[in-house]
């Protein structure tokens, strides 16, 4: 298939249709518009239902309806409004029902600004919102990624019943880049006749479906909630993914970097090997569940010396990155969290630094 220039924010919006997401609600924040501007033209060429609400409060319970009836349904937001969609999120992820929600991260705390950062990590991987739960978190490097990883999602939330999350900075929704839409990644919605509120005619079944997460026994709660820790474990098992760059030369330095910094360390190593400086990289493109073993074999391998986490945030990914280590490494820190993006040549003055 030929590839297509399109904006990152598009390319996820066309990824989505092209995956059989034909419901789609959102409200409109920077970095991310384009999603709904493109959708709204879109979807109903393929008779798709898209749907504006009043915030983005609403927005996640219209998400908690569709896909407590099984509907194939995705969300697109930025920051703050993924924080007031976070009551939702625990809902639907108690309730066990799949859903898409692709945040756009802008800079932060609070309105913050509206250039690219990642300082929604924490939000992402521990939870969000309220109770014993976790998204399954995917973290494109670019718009192919994001297509990709966006087609892999539905997927993804069907086989697990739970909310899955692409976690991309505003660069992502912002840039263009040539990409394709792979066929063998669109995959047939999975059978949600044991489960969803689709109606007992539809699936010709006397068979009450209830989709809730209301349990006032203890025992009861404790069960359902020991049958949630079990999915994410088994995500553990299955869905880590990761790339590891310059990972066999002998390394004295290990970078760890997701997303688009981690573009700007590729180059900053490839720079420096020219220079025959030997640096690698550990980038996680599955946040949750996080490449614990990569990370700390990568680390710990003979040549390496200390590990640094590039982040465009105060510091986030890098406690995960500690845990994994265990002390067996120094791990070290920079980042940068106003909307600038650090060049290559201060990644490499970095390095330089500690070797």
């Amino acid at each position: 298939m030929a590839k297509v220039l399109m904006k990152g924010n598009e390319a996820i919006g066309e990824a989505a249709i092209r995956a059989g997401c034909k419901n789609y609600f959102a409200y409109p924040i920077t970095p991310q518009s384009e999603v709904a501007e493109y959708l709204v033209k879109r979807l109903p060429e393929v008779d798709g239902v898209f749907l504006q609400g009043e915030s983005e409060v609403a927005v996640g319970y219209m998400i908690f309806g569709a896909a407590g009836a099984g509907e194939r349904v995705m969300t697109t937001s930025s920051s703050p409004g993924i924080s007031l969609m976070s009551e939702a999120i625990s809902y639907i992820a108690a309730a066990q029902c799949p859903a898409v929600f692709v945040n756009i991260v802008r800079c932060g705390p609070g309105l913050g600004g509206i250039l690219p950062a990642q300082g929604d990590y924490f939000q992402a991987t521990k939870g969000g919102g309220h109770g014993d739960y976790h998204l399954l978190v995917l973290a494109p490097d670019g718009v192919q990624e994001a297509v990709e990883m966006t087609m892999q999602a539905f997927t993804l939330a069907e086989k697990y019943r739970g909310p899955v999350m692409i976690l991309g900075d505003g660069l992502i929704g912002q840039m263009m880049e040539p990409v394709e839409f792979p066929e063998d990644l669109a995959t047939a919605p999975s059978n949600k006749d044991d489960w969803a509120t689709n109606g007992m005619a539809t699936r010709k079944s006397k068979k009450r479906n209830l989709v809730k997460s209301l349990y006032l026994d203890p025992t009861e709660l404790n069960a359902h909630n020991l049958n949630l820790k079990a999915k994410y474990d088994r995500m553990k098992q299955e869905e880590i993914q990761f790339e590891a760059y310059n990972a066999d030369a002998d390394y004295k330095v290990l970078i760890t970097s997701y997303g688009t910094m981690s573009r700007v360390c590729r180059t900053a190593i490839d720079l420096l090997k020219e220079e025959g400086i030997e640096v690698a990289m550990l980038r996680p493109k599955t946040l949750f569940p996080f490449p614990e073993k990569a990370v700390f074999e990568a680390a710990t391998k003979k040549s390496c010396k200390s590990v640094i986490s590039i982040e465009m945030s105060m510091g986030q990914m890098v406690e995960d990155v500690e845990r994994c280590v265990k002390g067996q490494r120094p791990v070290e820190f920079y980042g940068e969290c106003g909307g600038d993006i650090p060049s290559p040549e201060k990644i490499i003055d970095i390095i330089k630094a500690m070797i």
